[in-house]
């Protein structure tokens, strides 16, 4: 449990920036919704899932990380548990079944799948000692693919592949060699015609074409795209200001709140605006490198990296979608999008990032 002298150690800087952070997000979602009755309350809701973010923060910060990945297994058990009634019982939005109703609020079991299998594999390979072997990969990528097989089948393919980075961070870093890394990317090479015909489904493939040349459905599966790079392109040097934005404020860019939420900053705060957001990021992933580095044993640094590995390819990702530069995908930008579970969930998996680094000095 929490000890008095533990205080002293907790990484005050890392945590000024996720709150910087989540407040730039709150700002942008308020800028993004306001003038509409249905969604002008949605900064209050970010508002409710940041504070509930963080008192699960508090939890994952003052418990021992250790007693966490103890438990990693039932932990992981529940995660299942919860992915398998969704998949049968989940509440249907937007074509997508992803989410169990608890009053008001939708939980969505995916957001916490990255905190789950980065527990888990952390667990897994910090109790290995030597260089891990095939037998090793195979049962580590099996605890990442359950997860994922069941994510991707509500359909939510963009959330399910954010748990591969985490296998591959741990993996690395426990000793994975170089050229089992250059095997599996060749083996996904020669895998992608497959997938292209017999596992991506049609929108999937439209998403990529359009990706390709947006103009072939301008109006249709390339709006999006076409509508991100206008907005980002809009913002100039200074921007537009708060609120003054012509794209978001006028529901030209869709879902501005959520997935574009980057585009909406680019567009009212400018390049200006971007170098601020993109240097609080990098803050926060030059930090929690070092909280890696600094982890006491092998367990700790497995943790971090899990849980950086999936909080960068999200960010990267969102970034690159929201600027026209990859195909347009349901990922929310970590801190800033608005979800109450995907708030909560990364929290509580950066209340870990500073358990770790602030247990560097007890036994």
């Amino acid at each position: 449990m929490f000890e008095r002298r533990l205080y002293f150690h907790i990484d005050w800087a890392l945590l000024i920036a996720i709150l910087a952070l989540c407040a730039l997000g709150v700002m942008m979602i308020f800028s993004a919704t306001a003038g509409t009755p249905s969604t002008s309350r949605m900064y209050m809701t970010q508002l409710y899932a940041i504070a509930i973010g963080l008192g699960a923060m508090v939890v994952t910060l003052t418990v021992d990380y250790r007693a966490f990945t103890d438990k990693s297994h039932l932990i992981y058990i529940g995660l299942l548990a919860a992915l398998l009634y969704v998949a049968f019982l989940g509440d249907v939005q937007m074509g997508a079944r992803r989410w169990i109703p608890i009053g008001s609020f939708n939980l969505q079991p995916s957001e916490f799948a990255k905190v789950g299998v980065a527990l888990v594999l952390a667990k897994f390979f910090g109790e290995n000692r030597g260089v891990p072997t095939w037998t090793d990969l195979a049962i580590g990528g099996a605890l990442t693919c359950l997860p994922l097989a069941l994510i991707a089948r509500e359909p939510d393919l963009g959330t399910a592949v954010t748990l591969l980075p985490v296998f591959l961070a741990i993996a690395y870093l426990a000793g994975m060699q170089m050229r089992i890394l250059g095997f599996l990317f060749a083996a996904f090479v020669v895998a992608a015609p497959l997938a292209w015909q017999f596992a991506l489904k049609d929108y999937q493939k439209t998403r990529i074409n359009t990706f390709l040349d947006p103009s072939q459905d301008a109006k249709g599966a390339g709006y999006q795209q076409i509508q991100a790079r206008i907005t980002v392109g809009s913002g100039g040097v200074r921007g537009k200001g708060f609120r003054q934005g012509t794209q978001g404020q006028l529901r030209f860019l869709p879902v501005a709140h959520n997935d574009f939420i980057f585009s909406v900053l680019a567009e009212e705060q400018g390049f200006a605006g971007v170098i601020v957001a993109l240097g609080l990021y990098l803050f926060v992933i030059l930090r929690t490198i070092e909280s890696a580095r600094l982890a006491k044993d092998r367990l700790g640094s497995y943790l971090v990296l899990g849980v950086l590995a999936s909080f960068t390819f999200q960010v990267v990702y969102n970034i690159t979608m929201s600027a026209g530069l990859a195909p347009v995908k349901g990922l929310t930008l970590p801190l800033m999008s608005y979800g109450g579970s995907s708030m909560i969930a990364t929290l509580a998996a950066f209340g870990l990032v500073l358990n770790v680094r602030m247990r560097r000095f007890t036994n």
